[in-house]
């Protein structure tokens, strides 16, 4: 089980992540607001699944890391510093398109929304490069099962992003009106988010090695 500390440092990274704009994010709003709630929340579903096949690989994967190259970690803690910068910069860059303005999607049958989903989280390389370059981070082999670790962390990211999603797609429509009437609340948003970002990647770079 990781300390509790890591837990709460990783599920902080995962709420950032989340509400930075993405393509699952994109694609979500986008059928929320052409198709309904219901597609939003049936497309969530394929965005969930993608979660899962990226959990348990990466899981998988990392333990065969820390049991061949156990100073691997070095080198992946400074890529997930750099990929973290990289989405502070993506949201407080100038010219950024809001997610909230999107194109009208012609409507889809129920399997293929799911499907749309799906693969959509499977070809986002934000969750690929998460999994492989972050997740890493929180695992110390003295808490125990390596495999077990990652699970657990893996298993709240999930959490976290499909409730977030969840809530934006239902919301998709009003979240739209509520940002074009107030672009000001956006772009401090955004500040935030970015700093947020940026403070995680300088406190992950500046970590003792495990």
């Amino acid at each position: 089980m990781p300390q509790l500390a890591s837990l709460l440092t990783f599920a902080a990274i995962a709420l950032g992540m989340v509400l930075t704009p993405g393509p699952n994010m994109v694609y979500l709003i986008s059928r929320s607001i052409c198709q309904g709630r219901t597609a939003g929340l049936i497309s969530l579903g394929g965005v969930a699944l993608g979660f899962v096949f990226y959990m348990l690989c990466a899981a998988f994967g990392i333990t065969a890391l820390v049991l061949a190259v156990p100073y691997a970690y070095d080198t992946i803690r400074i890529v997930g510093a750099l990929y973290l910068l990289w989405l502070a910069w993506q949201a407080v860059r100038p010219g950024g398109r809001s997610p909230f303005q999107v194109k009208d999607l012609p409507a889809d049958s129920p399997g293929k929304l799911f499907l749309m989903g799906f693969l959509t989280n499977l070809l986002n390389p934000k969750i690929a490069v998460m999994y492989l370059s972050l997740l890493p981070q929180f695992i110390n082999p003295a808490n125990g099962s390596i495999l077990g670790q990652a699970l657990v962390l893996g298993t709240v990211q999930i959490a976290i992003s499909v409730f977030v999603n969840a809530m934006i797609a239902i919301s998709a429509a009003s979240i739209a009106m509520f940002l074009t009437q107030r672009p000001t609340f956006a772009l401090v948003q955004r500040w935030v988010m970015g700093t947020v970002l940026a403070g995680l990647a300088v406190r992950m770079a500046t970590e003792a090695r495990r």
